[in-house]
């Protein structure tokens, strides 16, 4: 596929304060001369602070590397996770259409995506809150069919459960990260058959639960929060927790 960058331009670009330490702390850590190797994480903090990437922010950041601007636009627009157009003010929504999504019904999906949204991918919703697109596997293939929104991903998604997500994020909500259909993980939708006790002092917890329990893992969330990983188990009473 071809890609451009888009046709409306900023007059200019520049990091924010606290960017712009980040992004000089990012450069330190190459050996001299090879400061261009920070291309991607500059360009990708650059597509956070503005929704998309930008021809004046792809350029401000080939000087501060040292690079020619022609080297930095390769980067750019080779990459896919580069968004080289604007995007919903809201949510980007990204829909996997390879093999398991696909079998598992994306293309469902991609029918609420262009009724809700737009009928053509990489187009704003009217009030501009919303773009969407299809991508390539995003490794979720055993909670297919799933879209990723931001940095979180939303799995075994329905036509019913996107639309209401799409709807929750519009009134400013922020929906549970991860299946929506109530399982933990990847573990089987019939539940666990293997490693399905594991008794760590009082507590009976499944394998998964235990995993999140001893490693304290957080989840970011799309408003930029982490919360801690939802991790259900058994206890001696049979009841399930979070």
């Amino acid at each position: 596929m071809l890609r451009r960058l888009h046709h409306e331009q900023p007059e200019s670009f520049a990091f924010t304060e606290g960017n712009l330490a980040w992004a000089k702390e990012q450069i330190t850590k190459y050996p001299a001369g090879r400061q261009a190797s920070a291309i991607i994480p500059l360009l990708w903090r650059a597509q956070e602070q503005e929704g998309w990437l930008t021809r004046p922010a792809i350029e401000h950041i080939a000087d501060m590397l040292g690079m020619a601007y022609i080297r930095a636009l390769e980067v750019a627009t080779f990459y896919f996770m580069f968004q080289l157009q604007p995007v919903g003010s809201v949510a980007h929504v990204q829909i996997c259409g390879t093999t398991s999504c696909m079998i598992c019904g994306a293309e469902d999906l991609i029918a609420v995506c262009r009724e809700k949204i737009a009928d053509k991918p990489h187009i704003l919703s009217a009030d501009g809150k919303f773009s969407w697109e299809e991508v390539e596997c995003l490794g979720s293939c055993t909670n297919a069919p799933m879209a990723q929104i931001g940095k979180d991903y939303y799995e075994d998604l329905t036509v019913e459960s996107l639309g209401d997500l799409l709807d929750r994020l519009a009134r400013g909500e922020v929906p549970q990260v991860g299946p929506q259909n109530g399982r933990m993980g990847s573990e089987p939708k019939g539940g666990a058959t293997t490693l399905t006790e594991f008794v760590n002092a009082s507590i009976k917890m499944n394998a998964s639960a235990q995993l999140a329990h001893d490693i304290g893992d957080t989840v970011k969330r799309i408003d930029g929060t982490e919360v801690a990983l939802r991790a259900p188990w058994n206890d001696q009473s049979g009841t399930r927790g979070a």
